[in-house]
């Protein structure tokens, strides 16, 4: 069995067929999903979509490339309340509340993904952190692992985290220097390894820290480019994983899918 850690294919606004794409992941050995929310209403789609299909799971997050003016001085967070079939939102001016008790269900499964984001100018990295800061308090309450999102942001990300005193965590596609690759192993960090490495130079971390994702839609692995990416993909990143460290597939499969199963408890 594989799992894909880390997708998208719960957003709308790639249409994907979510019976076909289900069905070619499971053909694929990947039995097990996370969709990851992005926003606070990318939060409630990603829950009714996990909800809705057996294998699949969601965190709550909120990507720091959403963050705007008008969100963080408004609505920084938002609480997700499931009733029987029908989702609410509820508006948080003073910081984050609890996850709907952590949802009736237990699909809820992480926070992320959450952190710095630095690539795109101009960003407000005031309001960057201090959103970064109140998600790693809602994760600690809440007792869920985190996944991160880091871009060009190390040097801040860092610090915050250590004084957070995050113990379980992965970093979502990590394509960073060596140095922050060892800082991650050295925290006991899991990280996570997606199409990124079929195609551009990346250092790897040891099998005990990979989680396997795809980030679908976006960065199909090879010989895919030029595709639109989707969980089925994690065979083929697996295979290649598998030849690059010049062990089996099924070392692969099972080391990654313990890491996962650990990790978001599933």
């Amino acid at each position: 069995m594989l799992i894909d850690s880390h997708c998208h294919i719960h957003d709308p606004q790639y249409n994907f067929d979510a019976k076909e794409t289900l069905a070619r992941a499971h053909a694929n050995g990947v039995n097990k999903i996370i969709v990851i929310g992005t926003s606070p209403e990318d939060n409630l789609v990603a829950q009714k979509f996990a909800e809705a299909h057996d294998g699949v799971y969601w965190a709550y997050g909120f990507h720091p490339g959403e963050l705007t003016t008008e969100l963080a001085e408004t609505t920084l967070f938002q609480t997700v309340r499931s009733h029987d079939e029908d989702l609410a939102t509820r508006p948080v001016t003073t910081g984050p509340r609890s996850v709907s008790e952590k949802e009736s269900s237990s699909k809820l499964v992480a926070i992320g993904e959450i952190g710095l984001d630095y690539h795109y100018k101009p960003y407000d990295r005031e309001r960057q952190i201090k959103l970064f800061e109140q998600m790693l308090d809602l994760a600690k309450k809440q007792n869920l692992p985190i996944i991160f999102h880091v871009r060009e942001a190390f040097d801040d990300f860092w610090p915050i985290v250590d004084n957070a005193g995050v113990k379980n965590a992965v970093l979502h596609s990590f394509s960073d220097n060596e140095a922050n690759l060892k800082a991650a192993i050295k925290r006991n960090f899991y990280v996570g390894i997606n199409g990124l490495v079929t195609f551009a130079p990346i250092p790897l971390p040891p099998l005990e820290h990979m989680l396997l994702e795809t980030d679908a839609p976006y960065l199909t692995p090879a010989p895919f480019r030029g595709k639109i990416n989707e969980p089925s993909y994690i065979k083929n990143i697996a295979e290649w994983m598998a030849d690059k460290l010049q062990v089996s597939f099924d070392t692969v499969e099972n080391q990654t899918t313990s890491n996962a199963t650990k990790l978001f408890n599933l």
